[in-house]
C-alpha cells in the first residue's frame, strides 16, 4: 500500500527534544516501512526516516534560529499533499485540522490520528462542517468530547518492544530509602 504520512512541522520526526506526536509518528512509519508499505513522510527536512522524506520546510519550526511564520510553513505542507495526493493510497494525517478541506477536494482516503485534547470550543462545529472526515482516537476517554464524529477506532500509542529493558535498580534504591526511614 502506498501511504502518505503527514507529520507536524513544529518538531522533526523523531524530535531531538520534546515531541511526542512526531516520536509517535516515526515509530509509526518505521513499522510500516517494516510491514512492506511504500511510505512517504511530509515533514520538516531535519527529519530522518527509513521512508522516503518529502521535506515540506528545511528544519523544524520550533528549533528553526529565524523566526517563521507557521502558517506559511504550513501553506507549503497543504500544497505539497495537494499536488501528490494521487501517488497514495492512503493519507494519514497528524496535523489536526488543518488538512480537513483538502480531503474534500482529493479523490484519496483519508485517516486523521488526534493525538491532542478535543474538549476546546468550536470543535464541535467543525465536526458537524466535516461529518465524512474519519478519525482515529488514542484513547477511548480523548472521544468523550466529540462523541459525533466519524471515528473508525482507537489505537492507543505504541512503544516500540525493545525501547525500555528491565530494571531492578530504581527498585533498590527506593528500598533502601523506605528501610532508613
Amino acid at each position: 500500500m502506498r501511504i502518505a504520512q503527514i507529520a507536524p512541522l513544529a518538531e522533526s520526526v523523531p524530535p531531538r527534544f520534546y515531541g511526542g506526536t512526531e516520536r509517535v509518528v516515526a515509530w509509526l512509519v518505521d513499522e510500516l516501512v517494516e510491514l512492506g508499505h511504500e511510505v512517504t513522510l511530509f515533514a520538516s527536512g531535519d527529519s530522518r526516516t527509513r521512508a522516503k522524506l518529502h521535506p515540506v520546510w528545511p528544519q523544524a519550526l520550533r528549533l528553526g534560529r529565524q523566526r517563521t511564520d507557521p502558517n506559511a510553513a504550513s501553506a507549503l505542507l497543504l500544497e505539497a499533499i495537494s499536488k501528490q495526493a494521487k501517488d497514495f493510497d492512503l493519507i494519514h494525517a497528524h496535523i489536526d485540522w488543518l488538512h480537513l478541506p483538502l480531503q474534500r477536494r482529493l479523490a484519496v482516503p483519508f485517516l486523521t490520528t488526534m493525538h491532542g485534547r478535543l474538549d476546546l470550543p468550536g470543535l464541535p462545529n467543525v465536526i458537524r462542517e466535516f461529518p465524512e472526515a474519519r478519525f482515529v482516537s488514542i484513547s477511548n476517554n480523548q472521544r468523550l468530547p466529540l462523541q459525533d464524529a466519524n471515528w473508525c477506532g482507537t489505537i492507543q500509542h505504541g512503544l516500540p518492544t525493545n525501547l525500555f529493558q528491565p530494571s531492578h535498580g530504581l527498585l533498590k534504591v527506593r528500598e533502601r530509602r523506605l528501610t532508613s526511614n
